[in-house]
């Protein structure tokens, strides 16, 4: 069939209309055709005789919502295709995701030189399946492990570890970063977690810079030993820090 009169025939759905029809072809297709989102159903159309059939016919199915497709021929306007007779055999809708409703598709076979020659029509139906609209079973989530947790002080151990911790707060203020440490140090040593977290933050550069020091030389190595310490003793703030360190 020339391309121009194939375009010319499809541009004029009136002219299809008016057109006789051949008592001798019959279109078969399902009355109601079901479809889930996001799915490809068959799109069975049965043509038959087959012997009866004008050289170069072709398919015009109307209708369809205009997010639905087919699997061959191709779309002349919205919701509406024309399609080759040689494809029928693996037609398929293809449903997008979001897509529901219910629609009404004519399917119309057409001859060369426009005649109608026999048409038929059926309802796309297109919801969510039971299995896909039913609330998926969550998988079991794995334990998670239980923060770490610091040694047991002995009230007397943290009632010292607290001073040491207070003064070195204190020597932080006068800008005695290297005083502040050795108090840091020794808290943490005992076990003290928010010591080893403070020992950390003196060779953090961030928090230097934080605290306005000057002169002070930061170590990343020494920050990212002593936040893995305050990790272990179970400081929340340890594993942002860390990764605070890995980032820069």
């Amino acid at each position: 069939m020339p391309g121009g009169a194939l375009a010319e025939t499809i541009a004029e759905p009136s002219r299809l209309a008016q057109a006789p029809r051949s008592d001798g072809v019959r279109l078969t297709v399902a009355p109601t055709i079901a479809a889930a989102p996001a799915s490809q159903v068959p799109f069975a159309i049965r043509i038959a005789p087959a012997d009866a059939m004008p050289r170069n016919s072709f398919l015009r199915v109307r209708g369809l919502p205009p997010t639905v497709s087919l699997s061959d021929g191709y779309a002349i306007a919205p919701g509406s295709w024309a399609v080759p007779l040689h494809a029928l055999s693996g037609l398929a809708l293809i449903v997008p995701v979001g897509a529901a409703g219910r629609s009404e598709i004519g399917i119309s076979l057409v001859g060369e030189d426009g005649t109608l020659l026999a048409e038929a029509r059926s309802i796309l139906l297109v919801e969510p399946s039971a299995a896909s609209a039913a609330p998926r079973e969550q998988p079991a989530q794995p334990a998670q492990p239980a923060p770490p947790r610091g040694p047991l002080l002995t009230p007397a151990d943290r009632e010292t570890a607290e001073k040491l911790v207070a003064r070195g707060e204190r020597e932080i203020e006068q800008g005695q970063v290297a005083v502040a440490r050795n108090f840091f140090l020794r808290a943490a040593q005992i076990g003290l977690a928010r010591a080893a977290l403070l020992l950390a933050a003196t060779y953090d550069p961030r928090e230097l810079a934080r605290w306005g020091v000057r002169g002070v030389q930061p170590n990343v190595g020494e920050a990212r030993k002593w936040y893995e310490r305050a990790r272990e003793l179970g400081a929340p703030e340890a594993e942002e820090r860390l990764a605070r360190l890995g980032a820069g």
